[in-house]
Order: structure tokens, then sequence, then C-alpha cells
């Protein structure tokens, strides 16, 4: 039987909802109104029993009581219309949505074949849609689970998409983002199950675990063969949950993150709730939080070991809305602080708080009023960048050698979508897959349309989260980036690789630097090393060497000739980083190799080394 909704009785305004948000087009976009209207009517019993027979057709594709075909499990106008009840029970935040999505998601991205198609990709990604515009938790959780088993190639990439922008809109969904599910974990965050002999434990601390012991004994390092031979249940049981957990805190993760931009406070009930749970102690220890103790006065705390404590390590007794702490809002002082007692007590955050770059406006951007030329001019790796848009949330179209295809601004919406940052760039080369960057413009949302705004104008959390995102869409894929980039391209590329990979520092490079300064004095380096304004020294047997901290590419006193190393594995296992930074790792490792360069056995490195020295 057809999903269809055209038989639902409505009230006149229910209706008249219904019929703008089925129309969807250019002159009457739905709106906040109308989802709240339909979701409060009737509708609401309809998107249960619309989603119900959408999942009992499902498992009948899987079970081959239907016949399977690719994407055919439904029609577009059914998917329409389980797109619209998915939306109404997401808004509603349906206590009975997470099961029935465990229950539906598996059997529309499966096929009930070896092949690598799917039932309905078509209803899966409207579902991911669904969940963009009225985001939970549990939503984001089921579809992380399904990504899991999806065979086909193309479709895990665009979820991940779909996942990002999910995590980020739960930031200003925060009574959703804070909600976190009981999976049976004890109340001193353990997971506990007996399986003859043995004991396997699952906890969350830094990452979700499964550890197992004998009954009494020391740790072991892997699943007891017994286990798996004998109580494949049990181990069963303990995996899913590991699973499940994992999901849970990504999604937290994520979310968390997302809301530095909107800075919504939660009431403290609500934040107690979540820094108490299982799976919310481990973010909470390591994330500073700012409580408010007066009208519009904010104090910042870290709650760790049972009690809250300020920058300076003391405690901190304060009951009120809180929220997460932002540098763009602290003082030097204050940052400085909150980063010398996280590396103090090897804390490390889940992502880049205390170490977070912050961008203020420049007297340059003052000046121009309406656009920012602080990343103008820079030569990127096209494909890269491209594929890092996605993966960031920003939207654009692919610039190529074909007609509109010379020229592109890439978007990306923040703080609830009243906010959008616009960033341009133009093909450089087609041979070379080169992008050449441009300005970077704000713009506000004002009863439903755009227009643009004076850098001035735009709140600072906002401004300095899409420059940051810029600043690494140039750190990671301009050419600069790329060690073997000297041995190729035109003149005028050279130029600019010579000038960006030893020019002055960006804020992200500037955080690095930061970073080393407390870092390098706890290790062996300590009195082989110093840094610079640019640079990282390092003293070895054979030569001095200058790593650039933010390109990591490396020059040789005296002469300041270029040393290649692509790549060196050593020395990051030895050093407490404060944040994930991929070229703050690599930095460390060639510090670790070149202050040891006597030992050095790779000819390519040591002809480079010894020529000229």
């Amino acid at each position: 039987m057809p999903i269809t909704d055209d038989s639902v009785t409505l009230g006149p305004a229910a209706r008249r909802a219904l019929t703008v948000i089925a129309a969807n087009d250019y002159y009457a976009r739905p709106g906040p109104d109308d989802w709240e209207t339909l979701a409060a009517s009737e509708y609401a019993v309809f998107a249960r029993q619309a989603l119900d027979a959408a999942a009992a057709r499902g498992a009948a594709v899987q079970s081959g009581e239907l016949p399977y075909a690719a994407d055919k499990a439904f029609t577009g106008d059914e998917v329409g219309v389980l797109g619209r009840a998915v939306r109404v029970a997401l808004l509603r935040d349906e206590p009975w949505l997470p099961e029935l999505l465990g229950r539906l998601l598996p059997t529309i991205a499966v096929a009930p074949t070896a092949a690598k198609t799917l039932p309905s990709q078509a209803l899966l990604f409207e579902v991911a849609r669904s969940a963009q515009e009225f985001p939970t938790p549990e939503a984001a959780s089921a579809l992380r689970e399904v990504r899991k088993i999806v065979r086909h190639r193309g479709v895990p990439v665009q979820l991940d998409r779909n996942l990002k922008r999910i995590d980020a809109a739960l930031a200003d969904r925060p009574e959703a983002a804070f909600r976190l599910p009981d999976l049976g974990f004890g109340a001193d965050g353990a997971f506990r199950v007996t399986a003859g002999a043995y004991e396997g434990t699952v906890t969350v601390a830094g990452e979700v675990s499964l550890t197992w012991r004998r009954s009494g004994g020391a740790e072991l390092r892997g699943v007891p063969a017994a286990v798996r031979r004998e109580h494949p249940d049990e181990l069963e049981v303990l995996r899913d949950l590991v699973k499940k957990a994992r999901a849970h805190v990504a999604t937290a993760t994520r979310a968390l993150e997302g809301g530095l931009v909107a800075s919504a406070p939660q009431p403290y009930e609500q934040w107690c709730a979540f820094a108490g749970h299982p799976l919310g102690r481990p973010l909470a220890e390591r994330l500073i939080w700012e409580v408010e103790v007066a009208p519009g006065e904010w104090r910042a705390m870290l709650p760790i070991g049972g009690e809250r404590i300020d920058s300076a390590g003391r405690p901190l007794d304060a009951v009120g809305e809180v929220r997460l702490w932002h540098p763009v809002r602290a003082s030097i002082e204050e940052i400085r602080a909150w980063r010398d007692l996280l590396t103090e007590r090897g804390i490390r955050q889940p992502f880049k708080q205390a170490f977070r770059e912050i961008y203020l406006l420049t007297p340059a951007e003052l000046e121009t009023r309406d656009y920012s030329n602080r990343f103008a001019a820079h030569l990127l790796r096209y494909q890269r960048l491209y594929a890092l848009f996605k993966a960031r949330g920003w939207t654009t179209t692919m610039l190529g050698p074909w007609d509109g295809g010379d020229e592109a601004g890439a978007t990306r919406e923040l703080a609830g979508r009243r906010w959008r940052a616009r960033f341009f760039h133009s093909y450089a080369e087609q041979g070379l897959d080169l992008a050449s960057t441009d300005q970077v413009r704000f713009e506000c949302r004002t009863g439903g349309t755009w227009g643009e705004v004076p850098l001035a104008e735009v709140p600072p959390a906002v401004f300095s989260e899409a420059m940051r995102d810029v600043d690494l869409f140039v750190g990671v894929t301009s050419i600069a980036a790329d060690p073997e980039w000297s041995d190729r391209g035109a003149d005028r590329y050279q130029a600019y690789w010579q000038r960006e990979s030893f020019g002055e520092l960006s804020a992200t490079a500037d955080v690095r630097r930061d970073a080393l300064a407390r870092l390098l004095p706890r290790t062996r380096l300590a009195d082989r090393t110093e840094l610079t304004d640019r640079f990282l020294r390092v003293h070895g047997s054979l030569r001095t060497y200058k790593i650039h901290l933010g390109s990591a590419n490396i020059l040789m006193e005296p002469d300041d000739a270029y040393l290649c190393i692509v790549r060196s594995p050593s020395g990051t296992d030895r050093v407490f980083l404060p944040f994930e930074d991929e070229r703050l790792a690599l930095i460390i490792s060639k510090a670790f190799l070149l202050a040891d360069d006597a030992a050095i056995d790779d000819q390519t490195i040591l002809r480079q080394i010894k020529r000229g020295s």
C-alpha cells in the first residue's frame, strides 16, 4: 500500500502549513512556524504510522517477501512524505523515534544480497537531511551506526557530510545535545559482564575501551580464546556497547565543539546531569566551562576530580547557568593560565579549546570594512581544498575548465544558521589543479533573506570560527605545505612556495609555537632546541636545522639550504600533545630525528645534509 499523507485530517492552519512544506519551492520556503504548526496537529499521529509502515516494508525487502531492486523500495513521493514524518517526529522529540529509526535504517541501507547497492538511498539521505534540520543525538548515533554497514562506496562520504552538519546543528538545540542514553553503566562509570572465568569491562575515559581480566587477576592484552569460543553472546553484548558508546561520545563531542560559536547557556541542573553521566563526565572534565555568578558576569572553571577549579587551580564553588568557554572572550593572561594548567596536568582536550586559534579584526579589515583579504592570494591544491570544504560543512560549486567553473564562493552557516561566511576562490591552473584564494565576507539572515554585514558587526566568535576554517583550508592545502613542491611548477609558483613555506606565521602556527614552548622543556630535546619567531632551531651533530612552525619545512644552516623530509614517524609517542595537530606532531618528530642526525641511515636525507656541510 502506498504511503501518502493525502487523507490525513488537518485543521486549516495545519493544512496550509503542509501545503507550503510539500511545495518547498523558491517562493514559498517552509519556515519554523510552518513546521511547528504541522507538528502540533494530527500529523504527529500519522508520522508514527507512516514510519512504522516504512520499517515494515524495509523488513519485507530484507526477508525476501518483497522483491529487491536498488533504490526502489520507496517512490519519490513516498520519500517526501516520510521525510515530513521524520521531521515532525524529530521536532517533537518523540520518545518512540530512536527505536523506530533503529529498525528502519538498517533495512534501507544494505541490500539483502551481496550487491553494493541499497534498498533506498533516497530515504536514507532524506532521514539525514531531516536530522540536519531538527537534530537529536539519537538520530545522529543511528546514522553513525548504519554508516558502518553501508556497502555503497559513495554513501558513507555523503553521510559524513550530513553528520558534521547534524553535530553543528545540535549546538543550537542544547536540550537534546546534552541528553545521553542510559546504556547500563554503573555508578563508577563501568559496565561489566562475567563470561566464565573472565570478566569483560567497558569504560569511558579518553576513549571507550573494552578490557578483559581473569577473575581476580591482572588485565589481559586481548579477548581470551575461551571467551570467543564459549561465550560469544556476552562478547557481542560488550562489543555492541562499545560501538554505541563511541557513537554517542562522538556525537556529543562534535555538538559541543559546534556550540562554541553559539555559546548558548544551559540550566545548571541540565549541565550537572551531563557532567555526571558516564559518557559525559570524561568530556566535561577535559573542557573549560563558564558559570554565570551574577547577571552578565561569568567565571571559567574546569570540573575535575570531583571539584571545580579556576585557571589558577583554586576551588570554585558557583551555581548558575553554564556555557562553554571560548578563548575569544578571554584575556591573554587567562588563556595562558589555562594552557599552563592543562599542560602541567597532562589533560588532552577532546577538541582544541584552550589552545584554540582566535582571529580578531585587524586594522586592514576595519579599513576594507565589508571584506577580509587576510587569506587572499594563496595557491591551494584544489581537489584537497574541495574535499576539505565538504568535510568542514562548507557548501560550494566545483571549479574546473568548463563554463562557469572559473570562480566560486564557499559558504558556511553558523550560530543557528543566523550568520553565513563566504570564502571566494578561483581556478588558477588547469594542469596543476590549483585554486587561488580571494575575499572572505559575512552575511546575516533577517526575515528569511541574507544581507551582507560589515565585519565589525559580526559577533567575535562567529568571525573567529569562520576565519579559523579558512586558515585551516590554506594551511592544509597550500602548495607551501607540500615538501616536494620545490621541484615542480612555474617560476611564479616557486616564488609563492618559497615565501609561504618560510614566511610569517598564521594563527594556527602561533598556537603550535606556544604549545612547543611548554612541551619541549619536558623532553630530552630541551638543550638541543630553541624557538625563534618562525622556526624551531634544532642543533644536531652534523648541522643546525630550522623547522618552520607553519609548513614544517626545513632549512639547514648556515646557507639555508632546503632539506626535504617527507615524513618522520619517530618521536611523537614520547611527547604529550595537549591537542590533536598532525603538523605539530610532524614538527616534533622531525626535531627528534634531526637532533640525532648522526644516527640517520636514510641515504636520501644524508646526502642532502652532507652536501655543503
